[in-house]
């Protein structure tokens, strides 16, 4: 009789999850009690150590993931077929701070970039932003015909095409054009060409406005309709921008001037023990040298508010933090939607059973610092230390959103893998040694070992943190070598 690998995450769980897959008949040993594996459990899915009667509580991680529906026994597969969420609507959220010690350590260093706002891009890239889907395909033949200015410390030439910027209202049109100056102001783009149309309803007056000051020398515009000829304009302003950002090279910089974004995408019952976790502790690292790290996708915040809410630095922070998610349910609600009905059909094939199970997994992410501020969608970060994103879950989305709010790294963590990247660049983390060995184009960090070899979060914490310094410094993530970058913009209303 084979004896199968499980994790006991919390001493108080009356769950454990099965690292490898376990056949039925297999030996399962938690602590002090050994038990039989009662059917075939897939890798990353959760077996019952202990009677749990219908309607009774599934703890994993120390908290409720959501009840049974029938009378589980000790062995047996917890899933889908026998457990439901406990998750409806809004909560009333009341402030128990436990606010964590601060903690300090060495500040380390990377090779970046220098603004001259003071921030620190790491990498030095010429930007093509089309204020309207119109042109996109004009920016995208002038990043054809201009790849000759990728030479000396500039190290790219690219466009974020997307299909809005007209025919859009209120709060759609309003987002668009805040997402988009966002992106004009990141620090990892040297030089920026701003590309519109002529007519569109972002009109080059709104969008001035919404930018404010900036260097004339870094942001260049281009009317597509005013010109006779946008690709000869189009071009020359191209290379004042180069002759502009080739001046900036790298130089050495402390992590405090880091802004390191979260992510997480086609989870598994192994991404809040390996993967998540070592970027929480990545993320505890960067805070306690003066850095900032956020922390988004509110939906799977959803049933971990425990994990959360008392490590708001004070009443007011705490307050923003329970507005952002009783909005963000709101949210759901006001289009008819249920609030818990969130786990995509792979997180449900990797082990993941409800929201609470996915949220309680997907915020380890945020380590143990205290909370520092709350962001709205798209709004510039302003406050060192761990920083709450309001946005969605949606991968593209969250990353284009991480990256407006100034991540200059952005480590996403996955159980089955994407290929995906965004302005910014995008490390993917694996949870798993599998996936990590099958899809060695698109990983770029191997969590698996904490589970597969007993390596320590703080070892692969460590070893995670060494990688980021890499590509703050310039090392390509795969995404970046694969030429996978992309931008997606968060959408409410009509289209006109």
């Amino acid at each position: 009789m084979a004896r199968a690998k499980v994790v006991h995450i919390s001493p108080e769980d009356n769950v454990v999850v099965a690292i490898a897959p376990i056949a039925k008949g297999d030996e399962i040993k938690v602590d002090d009690i050994d038990l039989v594996a009662a059917e075939d459990i897939p890798q990353g899915h959760k077996v019952a150590v202990t009677p749990i009667a219908a309607e009774g509580q599934v703890i994993k991680y120390g908290v409720s993931i959501g009840h049974t529906t029938e009378d589980v026994k000790p062995g047996q597969w917890v899933h889908t077929h026998d457990m439901k969420t406990n998750l409806s609507g809004e909560v009333e959220y009341t402030y128990e701070p436990a606010v964590p010690e601060k903690k300090t350590m060495p500040v380390e260093t990377f090779e970046g970039f220098v603004r001259p706002d003071g921030k620190v891009g790491t990498r030095n890239e010429i930007w093509i932003i089309p204020t309207v889907g119109c042109v996109n395909d004009v920016a995208k033949h002038l990043v054809e015909m201009n790849q000759d200015i990728v030479q000396g410390s500039i190290e790219g030439l690219y466009t974020y095409t997307h299909p809005f910027g007209c025919s859009q209202t209120g709060r759609d049109h309003a987002t668009t054009r805040k997402l988009l100056a966002d992106l004009v102001r990141h620090p990892n783009a040297g030089g920026v060409l701003v590309l519109s149309l002529g007519c569109e309803n972002l009109t080059h007056e709104q969008f001035l406005e919404e930018l404010g000051a900036y260097d004339p020398n870094r942001v260049k515009f281009l009317t597509c309709q005013d010109v006779e000829d946008e690709f000869e304009t189009g071009t020359k302003l191209l290379h004042e921008l180069a002759a502009y950002a080739g001046q900036f090279k790298r130089e050495t910089v402390g992590l405090d001037k880091l802004v390191l974004g979260m992510k997480c995408g086609g989870s598994d019952g192994l991404s809040g023990i390996t993967a998540n976790p070592t970027v929480g502790r990545v993320s505890d690292l960067i805070v306690a040298q003066g850095g900032t790290s956020i922390l988004t996708e509110v939906p799977e915040m959803f049933g971990a508010e425990s994990m959360l809410m008392g490590r708001c630095v004070n009443r007011e922070i705490f307050d923003k933090a329970a507005h952002m998610l009783n909005g963000f349910k709101d949210y759901f609600i006001s289009h008819n939607e249920v609030v818990y009905d969130n786990p995509s059909p792979g997180n449900k094939q990797g082990g993941i059973t409800t929201l609470e199970d996915k949220s309680c997994g997907c915020v380890q992410k945020g380590g143990k610092a205290a909370i520092s501020d709350v962001l709205a969608y798209a709004e510039p970060v302003h406050t060192k230390g761990l920083n709450l994103l309001y946005g969605p879950g949606n991968d593209l989305v969250s990353s284009t959103n991480l990256t407006a709010a100034g991540c200059t790294v952005i480590l996403f963590t996955t159980g089955r893998g994407t290929p995906f990247g965004a302005p910014a660049p995008v490390a993917k983390i694996a949870t798993n040694d599998r996936l990590a060995e099958r899809k060695a184009n698109w990983i770029d960090f191997n969590a698996g070992p904490v589970a597969s070899q007993g390596e320590s979060v703080d070892d692969a914490g460590r070893r995670l943190l060494d990688l980021v310094k890499e590509i703050a410094s310039g090392k390509k993530t795969k995404a970046e070598q694969n030429g996978f970058r992309e931008i997606s913009i968060f959408k409410d209303g009509v289209v006109l």
